[in-house]
């Protein structure tokens, strides 16, 4: 309120007292800064430091600035003026009031010594329509918002003014943004009924796999359906063992034309393309290196003059390479025999369907599995494994990891065996050991290792070649790779276990699959072993890695297609970290979002953690124990066992930086601004992007921890944008920034967290589109669990302590003492956490994220992910997304293959490269 009547007067602070002020989220509450005047009496009272669009000054640190503040009396009596005070500041003693204008820092010793400050002024009569100007100045000594609260003692009312400023750096000021955002207005892009063909990327070879991959056309009758929002039935009556190939493909179309439009949403309109060499015209993607939109060798494009008739024919151009910001393309001769560099075309993407139509495949294919792989509550008996035991090749592994190996290699088939290891636990150690004993004790064994991204198949494939326990002959282990990877994205180390010809990755005939006795792939490309001929059973045993992170038809690729009875499936992961990165989000609500692994423990026998179906992990050897402590209270049951030694060579780097020297987990807080820039949704907070930079200059200076050492995350891409940038020009590229999903399954020594918002407006969009921290306990999990010798938060408290999980590691940190920053928000009475976690359990109800890809997954872990990922951040939203009906061009005879399927988007012509062209992986 800006009016305070008299008799409220014993409810605030009285002239020189010092009130409380405590956090006023500005955008929140319009109050505070939508004043008017007019419509509060008889004395016109102006407002100091006015907004500039819609946000506060700026004012840089050291510096003072000033402005005036005008009362004057509109009548003709005079008025009493009791007072001007400063009821309170935040930061404290930060705003002083002055009859004089204060001098500038250039001003002569007089003036300088002639100014008088305080936080209040003196009484006085205002006559019939004088005007009396004070000043309000403000000296920050640190950055982030300044906020004051002036009263006004006029007459009978007291009338308050809420004053913001933002006090920055150098560092803050040069990420400032430099365009006002703005909402990009989508517009209505071309048609493509027909078009002229393009020219196809040579391939070196032909490959005629035994299995074509059919085309599974989108049924016209469900996209009508999905397309004007309703639900169909099969979805709502819930999984089963009878529509369980109906009601996956249902969640699939969901996503893909989800995934169709927000394809939609990269096409160009009046860009220009360039002649390179004498074949292509180049064209410049804005968002490329951050796969928006994702593109690689083979895709296509459709493109035409932007001033053409609408009925005019698209050309369709190929893909022939991907730079990082532009792609090369070929198109007809009629169209680059008239291109010239000065024209304007539309640009229209497509979305290559081969992976969906693999998940399709894998699903169907499932029909045939036995329920009690499926359903293992539906399985007659309770399995009973005996255990075989082994000598452990390694010397590390404890003993829940010995056990878990000793039961794998006692499985005999269905239903599967789970690895459940929470982060830092060992899982990868345990499975690669479960490997090499199969590898060394059976010699008829035969092993297909999957893992969500090719990173981490990368990982496992070096952990069993290390030659540090067994010597895996090179004949007998192959790195199966997608036709789609980079030759040069594979370490050199690495390149004799893969299959290649001209420097594209490809898979092997039939016969020399065979010889092998370990395959190593991502989920995705499993679906190539299947498609070159080899029968169900082939394999011994399939291990899944990570298999939390993958949705359940992605799991389905290698199981569905290579397992029988008798294969021996095992699962390693936790539904207690992230799990897979959906774009639809009512896909993702009916199950899609759910992981296979994460469905298992909807069953009894891995839910009471039977160890004859499921091994516990629960020795950690990556946090420290004051880092560990509340996610194993939180998530685990309080059962994790620290096993990180507490001392770390770099505890020297942190000497100074935390107040508790015993506990190096740091909430530092601070009230910055939240912002957006041009075009861009994504969210960024240049104060916090400053101390986190200051943070990270502390830890570097004085010791011998690395850049390389350091990990930032942050919920926002743009935030990751601007770190970078900093970074940059501090000349330390090595200082990691990114998701919680780029860094699943990794740890530093130190991990920074920047959460970014500011402002509790926009919690509820947040919350509703699963974007940055609150109200996602998995990713909190994940956030807390990647640093091994010193966790950093840097945050507003206010806004983080609406989340029931960081208001716990909130006041984890206060009452440790390791709290810094701006006064902490009061507790308020709500539910607790210990709450929250009871009614989860295992329920798979925790809002998986973004972008997303950001999400997931963007940069480095959307990019070495087959299948494409959206980047779960905000940055995959406007203001709530925009909604347009897709286009419904007519296919024409170029876009029939295989019986002449029709479909509304238009398709591109198919061959046996279907199965092995298969983008994104």
């Amino acid at each position: 309120m800006s009016i305070i009547w008299k008799d409220e007067w014993d409810e605030c602070s009285v002239i020189g007292d010092k009130g409380e002020l405590g956090f006023i989220d500005y955008e929140d509450d319009k109050s505070v800064c939508s004043y008017n005047p007019e419509e509060e009496g008889p004395v016109i009272i102006s407002v100091p430091f006015p907004f500039v669009r819609g946000k506060p000054q700026s004012i840089l640190i050291g510096e003072t600035r000033a402005d005036s503040i005008t009362l004057k009396n509109t009548t003709s009596d005079p008025i009493e003026l009791w007072g001007v005070s400063i009821f309170g500041s935040n930061p404290e003693d930060s705003y002083t009031l002055s009859l004089m204008e204060p001098p500038r820092a250039n001003s002569d010793i007089e003036a300088l010594q002639g100014f008088l400050e305080s936080t209040s002024l003196e009484d006085r009569v205002l006559q019939p329509g004088q005007t009396l100007k004070i000043w309000l100045s403000c000296k920050p000594k640190d950055i982030g918002l300044q906020t004051t609260a002036v009263h006004f003692d006029v007459g009978d009312e007291r009338i308050e003014r809420v004053v913001f400023l933002l006090a920055e750096d150098k560092i803050s000021q040069s990420l400032a943004s430099n365009k006002p955002y703005s909402r990009v207005q989508r517009k209505n892009q071309f048609v493509v009924n027909e078009y002229v063909k393009g020219s196809r990327p040579a391939r070196t070879a032909s490959q005629g796999f035994k299995y074509r991959l059919p085309q599974y056309a989108i049924p016209k009758d469900t996209r009508e359906l999905l397309e004007s929002k309703q639900t169909p039935e099969v979805i709502t009556e819930g999984l089963t063992r009878k529509n369980y190939s109906s009601f996956f493909s249902t969640l699939l179309i969901m996503e893909e034309l989800h995934m169709e439009e927000e394809m939609r949403s990269h096409d160009m309109e009046c860009v220009t393309m360039r002649r390179k060499g004498a074949h292509y015209l180049a064209l410049e993607v804005p968002g490329l290196a951050e796969r928006r939109p994702s593109l690689v060798f083979g895709d296509y494009v459709f493109a035409k003059l932007s001033n053409s008739d609408p009925n005019d024919k698209a050309y369709q151009g190929f893909i022939h390479r991907v730079e990082s910001d532009e792609v090369f393309l070929k198109f007809a001769d009629d169209l680059h025999l008239h291109h010239r560099d000065g024209n304007l075309y539309n640009v229209r993407f497509t979305y290559n369907r081969v992976n969906m139509r693999r998940l399709y495949q894998a699903v169907q294919a499932a029909e045939g599995l036995q329920a009690e792989l499926l359903f293992p509550s539906q399985s007659s008996t309770r399995r009973s494994i005996k255990a075989t035991p082994v000598v452990p090749l390694s010397r590390f592994l404890n003993e829940e990891q010995m056990c878990s190996v000793e039961m794998i290699l006692g499985c005999e088939g269905a239903p599967p065996y789970v690895i459940h290891g929470p982060p830092g636990t060992g899982k990868t150690m345990t499975v690669v050991e479960a490997i090499l004993q199969l590898y060394t004790t059976r010699k008829k064994s035969r092993i297909l290792v999957c893992a969500a991204s090719n990173s981490a198949a990368d990982h496992i494939l070096e952990r069993l070649i290390s030659k540090e326990i067994v010597e895996v002959k090179e004949s007998e282990i192959f790195r199966l790779n997608a036709t789609s990877r980079p030759y040069e994205d594979v370490c050199s180390d690495n390149i004799r276990f893969c299959y290649f010809e001209e420097s594209i990755f490809k898979c092997p005939p039939l016969g020399a699959l065979m010889r092998y006795r370990i395959v190593i792939s991502t989920y995705m490309s499993a679906s190539l072993l299947y498609a070159e001929g080899i029968k169900k059973g082939h394999f011994s045993h399939i291990f899944l890695d990570e298999a939390g992170q993958a949705s359940e038809p992605e799991t389905m690729v290698p199981i569905s297609n290579l397992c029988r009875k008798e294969t021996v499936i095992v699962l390693a992961g936790d539904p207690k970290q992230l799990g897979p990165v959906i774009y639809s989000k009512k896909a993702e609500t009916f199950g899609l979002g759910k992981s296979y692994l994460e469905r298992l423990f909807e069953y009894e026998f891995y839910y009471d953690e039977d160890e004859n179906f499921v091994t516990k992990l629960v020795r950690n050897y990556r946090c420290h124990p004051s880092i560990l402590e509340l996610p194993s209270k939180l998530f685990y049951k309080g059962e994790l066992i620290a096993c990180k030694e507490e001392k770390c060579s770099f505890t020297d780097a942190w000497e100074s930086l935390l107040p508790n020297k015993e506990f190096p987990v740091l909430f530092s807080g601070i009230q910055g601004c939240d912002e957006r820039e041009g075009s861009n949704p994504s969210w960024f907070n240049r104060i916090e992007a400053s101390k986190v930079i200051e943070i990270i200059k502390k830890l570097t200076a004085s010791s011998d921890l690395r850049e390389s050492d350091i990990g930032v995350i942050t919920p926002y891409r743009q935030q990751v944008m601007k770190l970078k940038k900093a970074l940059e020009t501090l000349d330390m590229p090595d200082v990691k920034v990114g998701s919680v999903e780029q860094f699943q399954g990794q740890e530093r020594q130190v991990i920074i967290i920047s959460t970014v918002r500011s402002t509790v407006k926009h919690n509820e969009f947040d919350r509703v589109h699963y974007l940055g921290f609150l109200s996602n306990p998995r990713r909190f999990n994940v956030a807390v669990t990647r640093a091994r010798s010193l966790l950093v938060i840097v945050g507003n408290p206010h806004i983080i302590s609406k989340d029931p999980y960081w208001d716990k590691l909130l006041r984890y940190c206060s009452d440790k003492n390791s709290y810094q920053g701006c006064p902490l928000p009061l507790p308020e009475n709500k539910d607790t956490v210990e709450d929250h976690v009871q009614e989860d359990k295992w329920d798979g109800k925790e809002e998986n994220p973004e972008t997303t890809n950001e999400g997931g997954t963007y940069g480095e872990s959307f990019g070495a992910e087959e299948f494409p990922k959206p980047i779960a951040d905000e940055a995959d939203w406007s203001d709530g997304g925009w909604k347009e009906e897709l286009p419904k061009p007519v296919a024409d005879e170029a876009n029939l293959s295989d019986g002449g399927w029709k479909e509304d988007f238009p398709k591109p012509v198919t061959d046996e490269a279907d199965w092995s062209d298969g983008w994104k992986d």
